[in-house]
Protein backbone atom coordinates (compact mmCIF):
# COMPACT_ATOMS: atom_id res chain seq x y z
CA UNK A 1 0.00 0.00 0.00
CA UNK A 2 1.65 3.74 -0.84
CA UNK A 3 4.35 2.54 -3.24
CA UNK A 4 2.19 4.90 -5.71
CA UNK A 5 0.67 7.35 -3.50
CA UNK A 6 0.59 10.35 -6.22
CA UNK A 7 0.80 9.17 -9.19
CA UNK A 8 -1.17 9.04 -12.05
CA UNK A 9 -1.66 5.60 -14.04
CA UNK A 10 -3.00 4.53 -17.57
CA UNK A 11 -4.51 1.03 -18.29
CA UNK A 12 -5.37 0.38 -21.72
CA UNK A 13 -7.79 -3.06 -22.19
CA UNK A 14 -8.78 -1.98 -18.42
CA UNK A 15 -12.69 -2.82 -18.47
CA UNK A 16 -11.59 -6.08 -17.80
CA UNK A 17 -9.13 -9.35 -17.47
CA UNK A 18 -5.28 -8.51 -16.59
CA UNK A 19 -5.86 -4.72 -17.71
CA UNK A 20 -9.06 -4.60 -14.40
CA UNK A 21 -6.72 -6.76 -12.13
CA UNK A 22 -3.95 -4.54 -13.47
CA UNK A 23 -5.70 -1.23 -12.61
CA UNK A 24 -6.89 -2.99 -9.06
CA UNK A 25 -3.40 -3.59 -7.70
CA UNK A 26 -2.56 0.02 -8.65
CA UNK A 27 -5.43 1.37 -6.99
CA UNK A 28 -4.43 -0.26 -4.32
CA UNK A 29 -1.21 0.78 -3.96
CA UNK A 30 -2.29 4.69 -4.13
CA UNK A 31 -2.42 5.84 -7.67
CA UNK A 32 -5.08 7.65 -9.54
CA UNK A 33 -6.10 4.87 -12.94
CA UNK A 34 -7.17 5.91 -15.65
CA UNK A 35 -8.87 3.31 -17.76
CA UNK A 36 -8.91 2.49 -21.12
CA UNK A 37 -11.26 0.59 -23.78
CA UNK A 38 -13.77 0.01 -26.67
CA UNK A 39 -16.40 -1.07 -24.10
CA UNK A 40 -18.10 1.73 -22.73
CA UNK A 41 -20.05 -0.31 -19.99
CA UNK A 42 -17.04 -2.55 -19.25
CA UNK A 43 -15.23 0.95 -18.38
CA UNK A 44 -17.94 2.20 -16.35
CA UNK A 45 -17.89 -0.96 -14.07
CA UNK A 46 -14.63 -1.14 -13.80
CA UNK A 47 -14.42 2.61 -12.59
CA UNK A 48 -16.75 1.89 -10.13
CA UNK A 49 -14.95 -1.04 -8.56
CA UNK A 50 -11.34 0.81 -8.34
CA UNK A 51 -12.26 3.97 -6.09
CA UNK A 52 -12.54 7.08 -5.48
CA UNK A 53 -10.03 8.34 -8.11
CA UNK A 54 -10.58 6.43 -10.74
CA UNK A 55 -11.50 7.82 -14.23
CA UNK A 56 -12.26 6.05 -17.83
CA UNK A 57 -11.39 6.79 -21.35
CA UNK A 58 -13.28 5.24 -24.25
CA UNK A 59 -10.86 4.51 -27.58
CA UNK A 60 -9.42 2.31 -29.64
CA UNK A 61 -5.45 1.50 -28.82
CA UNK A 62 -5.59 -0.06 -32.90
CA UNK A 63 -6.69 3.57 -33.58
CA UNK A 64 -3.72 6.39 -32.87
CA UNK A 65 -5.80 9.34 -33.07
CA UNK A 66 -8.09 7.33 -29.92
CA UNK A 67 -4.58 7.23 -28.09
CA UNK A 68 -3.74 10.53 -28.47
CA UNK A 69 -6.75 11.88 -27.55
CA UNK A 70 -6.82 9.51 -24.18
CA UNK A 71 -3.33 10.21 -23.61
CA UNK A 72 -4.26 14.29 -24.02
CA UNK A 73 -7.34 14.14 -21.79
CA UNK A 74 -5.54 12.26 -18.59
CA UNK A 75 -2.89 15.40 -18.74
CA UNK A 76 -5.51 17.64 -19.08
CA UNK A 77 -7.59 16.19 -15.99
CA UNK A 78 -4.47 15.45 -13.75
CA UNK A 79 -1.94 17.53 -14.93
CA UNK A 80 1.20 14.15 -15.39
CA UNK A 81 1.14 10.77 -16.47
CA UNK A 82 3.92 8.91 -15.07
CA UNK A 83 2.47 5.09 -15.27
CA UNK A 84 1.00 2.37 -18.20
CA UNK A 85 0.02 -0.80 -18.41
CA UNK A 86 -0.30 -1.76 -22.01
CA UNK A 87 -3.22 -4.77 -21.89
CA UNK A 88 -5.86 -4.39 -24.71
CA UNK A 89 -5.52 -7.15 -26.88
CA UNK A 90 -7.60 -9.60 -28.93
CA UNK A 91 -6.83 -13.26 -30.44
CA UNK A 92 -8.08 -15.19 -33.49
CA UNK A 93 -7.62 -19.20 -34.10
CA UNK A 94 -6.85 -20.19 -37.31
CA UNK A 95 -4.56 -22.36 -39.72
CA UNK A 96 -1.39 -20.47 -41.51
CA UNK A 97 -3.26 -22.26 -44.84
CA UNK A 98 -6.58 -20.81 -44.10
CA UNK A 99 -5.60 -18.09 -42.50
CA UNK A 100 -8.21 -14.67 -43.04
CA UNK A 101 -6.34 -11.31 -44.16
CA UNK A 102 -8.54 -9.62 -41.96
CA UNK A 103 -8.14 -11.57 -39.29
CA UNK A 104 -4.45 -11.57 -39.44
CA UNK A 105 -4.69 -7.67 -39.75
CA UNK A 106 -6.78 -7.49 -36.43
CA UNK A 107 -5.02 -9.50 -34.38
CA UNK A 108 -1.58 -7.34 -35.19
CA UNK A 109 -4.02 -3.60 -35.13
CA UNK A 110 -4.62 -4.39 -31.34
CA UNK A 111 -1.40 -6.34 -30.00
CA UNK A 112 1.04 -4.86 -31.65
CA UNK A 113 0.51 -1.89 -33.45
CA UNK A 114 -1.76 -0.50 -30.66
CA UNK A 115 0.89 -0.99 -27.75
CA UNK A 116 3.11 1.05 -29.86
CA UNK A 117 0.38 3.94 -30.36
CA UNK A 118 0.07 3.58 -26.73
CA UNK A 119 4.03 4.13 -26.07
CA UNK A 120 4.86 6.62 -28.33
CA UNK A 121 2.27 9.11 -26.75
CA UNK A 122 2.82 7.66 -22.89
CA UNK A 123 6.10 7.91 -23.28
CA UNK A 124 5.85 11.22 -24.78
CA UNK A 125 3.82 12.50 -22.36
CA UNK A 126 6.39 11.43 -19.33
CA UNK A 127 9.06 13.23 -21.33
CA UNK A 128 7.10 16.00 -21.16
CA UNK A 129 7.15 15.90 -17.33
CA UNK A 130 10.52 15.31 -16.88
CA UNK A 131 10.30 12.55 -13.76
CA UNK A 132 10.86 9.56 -15.81
CA UNK A 133 7.91 6.70 -15.22
CA UNK A 134 7.48 3.61 -15.95
CA UNK A 135 5.59 1.14 -18.89
CA UNK A 136 4.38 -2.63 -18.31
CA UNK A 137 3.11 -4.50 -21.84
CA UNK A 138 1.13 -7.57 -21.53
CA UNK A 139 2.92 -9.93 -23.62
CA UNK A 140 2.16 -13.76 -23.25
CA UNK A 141 3.80 -17.25 -23.72
CA UNK A 142 2.71 -17.24 -27.10
CA UNK A 143 5.55 -14.76 -27.48
CA UNK A 144 7.94 -17.48 -27.04
CA UNK A 145 5.94 -20.99 -27.66
CA UNK A 146 4.46 -21.67 -30.58
CA UNK A 147 0.45 -22.25 -30.50
CA UNK A 148 -0.84 -24.38 -32.92
CA UNK A 149 -3.35 -22.62 -35.03
CA UNK A 150 -2.75 -19.11 -33.27
CA UNK A 151 0.32 -17.30 -35.61
CA UNK A 152 -1.34 -14.07 -35.49
CA UNK A 153 -1.64 -13.53 -31.76
CA UNK A 154 1.86 -15.48 -31.22
CA UNK A 155 3.22 -13.17 -34.15
CA UNK A 156 2.01 -10.37 -32.33
CA UNK A 157 3.30 -10.54 -28.96
CA UNK A 158 6.82 -11.90 -30.49
CA UNK A 159 6.89 -8.77 -31.56
CA UNK A 160 5.64 -6.69 -28.38
CA UNK A 161 8.45 -7.99 -26.62
CA UNK A 162 10.60 -6.94 -28.93
CA UNK A 163 9.17 -3.35 -29.26
CA UNK A 164 9.11 -3.28 -25.27
CA UNK A 165 13.22 -4.12 -25.46
CA UNK A 166 13.60 -1.40 -28.12
CA UNK A 167 11.75 1.32 -26.37
CA UNK A 168 13.59 0.49 -23.12
CA UNK A 169 16.67 1.35 -24.71
CA UNK A 170 15.63 4.19 -26.40
CA UNK A 171 13.56 5.45 -23.45
CA UNK A 172 15.85 4.83 -20.60
CA UNK A 173 17.85 8.35 -21.36
CA UNK A 174 14.91 10.16 -19.91
CA UNK A 175 14.66 7.68 -17.03
CA UNK A 176 11.26 5.48 -18.20
CA UNK A 177 11.98 2.07 -17.86
CA UNK A 178 10.10 -0.41 -19.90
CA UNK A 179 9.23 -4.04 -19.48
CA UNK A 180 6.58 -6.78 -20.40
CA UNK A 181 5.02 -9.55 -18.42
CA UNK A 182 4.73 -12.76 -20.14
CA UNK A 183 1.23 -14.05 -18.24
CA UNK A 184 0.41 -18.29 -19.06
CA UNK A 185 -3.13 -18.92 -19.37
CA UNK A 186 -5.42 -16.80 -16.75
CA UNK A 187 -9.57 -17.25 -17.27
CA UNK A 188 -10.19 -14.12 -18.60
CA UNK A 189 -13.08 -12.94 -21.27
CA UNK A 190 -10.39 -13.60 -23.51
CA UNK A 191 -9.19 -16.90 -22.54
CA UNK A 192 -12.25 -18.14 -21.70
CA UNK A 193 -12.45 -20.83 -24.36
CA UNK A 194 -9.34 -21.97 -23.65
CA UNK A 195 -9.60 -22.22 -19.91
CA UNK A 196 -13.25 -23.61 -20.25
CA UNK A 197 -11.93 -26.89 -22.81
CA UNK A 198 -11.75 -29.55 -20.75
CA UNK A 199 -9.00 -31.09 -22.84
CA UNK A 200 -6.84 -28.17 -23.71
CA UNK A 201 -7.42 -26.92 -19.69
CA UNK A 202 -5.55 -30.45 -19.24
CA UNK A 203 -2.85 -30.06 -21.57
CA UNK A 204 -1.93 -26.43 -20.03
CA UNK A 205 -2.15 -27.23 -16.58
CA UNK A 206 0.48 -30.99 -17.10
CA UNK A 207 2.97 -28.29 -19.27
CA UNK A 208 2.77 -26.28 -15.88
CA UNK A 209 5.51 -27.58 -12.93
CA UNK A 210 2.50 -26.17 -10.58
CA UNK A 211 0.00 -27.75 -12.67
CA UNK A 212 -2.57 -24.87 -12.22
CA UNK A 213 -4.12 -21.85 -14.12
CA UNK A 214 -3.50 -18.29 -12.84
CA UNK A 215 -5.13 -15.54 -11.46
CA UNK A 216 -5.45 -11.50 -12.91
CA UNK A 217 -4.72 -10.53 -9.50
CA UNK A 218 -1.36 -12.31 -9.26
CA UNK A 219 -0.36 -10.86 -12.78
CA UNK A 220 -1.45 -7.67 -11.32
CA UNK A 221 0.76 -7.74 -8.19
CA UNK A 222 3.88 -8.33 -10.95
CA UNK A 223 2.69 -5.61 -12.70
CA UNK A 224 2.73 -3.67 -9.60
CA UNK A 225 6.45 -4.60 -8.82
CA UNK A 226 7.28 -3.05 -12.43
CA UNK A 227 5.84 0.20 -11.95
CA UNK A 228 6.98 0.46 -8.83
CA UNK A 229 10.00 2.28 -7.36
CA UNK A 230 11.20 -1.71 -6.16
CA UNK A 231 12.03 -2.43 -9.47
CA UNK A 232 14.01 1.18 -9.83
CA UNK A 233 16.88 -0.79 -11.63
CA UNK A 234 15.00 -3.25 -14.32
CA UNK A 235 13.93 -1.94 -17.44
CA UNK A 236 14.17 -4.02 -21.25
CA UNK A 237 12.88 -7.39 -19.56
CA UNK A 238 10.19 -9.54 -20.33
CA UNK A 239 9.12 -11.43 -16.81
CA UNK A 240 6.99 -14.64 -17.20
CA UNK A 241 4.08 -15.53 -14.78
CA UNK A 242 3.17 -18.63 -15.97
CA UNK A 243 3.53 -21.12 -13.59
CA UNK A 244 6.84 -22.42 -14.69
CA UNK A 245 4.51 -23.30 -18.01
CA UNK A 246 7.84 -21.91 -20.90
CA UNK A 247 10.00 -24.51 -18.94
CA UNK A 248 8.02 -26.83 -20.80
CA UNK A 249 6.61 -26.49 -24.76
CA UNK A 250 3.11 -24.53 -26.05
CA UNK A 251 -0.37 -25.86 -25.72
CA UNK A 252 -2.33 -27.84 -28.53
CA UNK A 253 -4.34 -25.26 -29.69
CA UNK A 254 -5.97 -28.02 -32.14
CA UNK A 255 -7.71 -29.66 -29.32
CA UNK A 256 -10.65 -26.49 -29.48
CA UNK A 257 -11.88 -28.15 -32.62
CA UNK A 258 -10.33 -31.94 -33.15
CA UNK A 259 -7.71 -31.32 -35.65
Amino acid sequence: MGDLDGRVAMVTGGGSGIGLGAARALAEAGARVVVMGRDEKKLQRAVGSLGEGAWCVSGDVGNEDDVSRAVQSIEARFGHLDVAVNAAGTGTVGGVTDQRAEDWSAVLRTNLDGVMYSMKHQSAAMVRRGKGGAIVNISSIAGILTHRFMSAYCVSKAGLEMLTRCAADELGDHRIRVNAIRPGLVPTDLAGPLAEHAALRADYEAKMPLHRLGTVEEVGQAILFLVSDRSSWITGQVFGVDGGHTLRGGPDISLLFGA
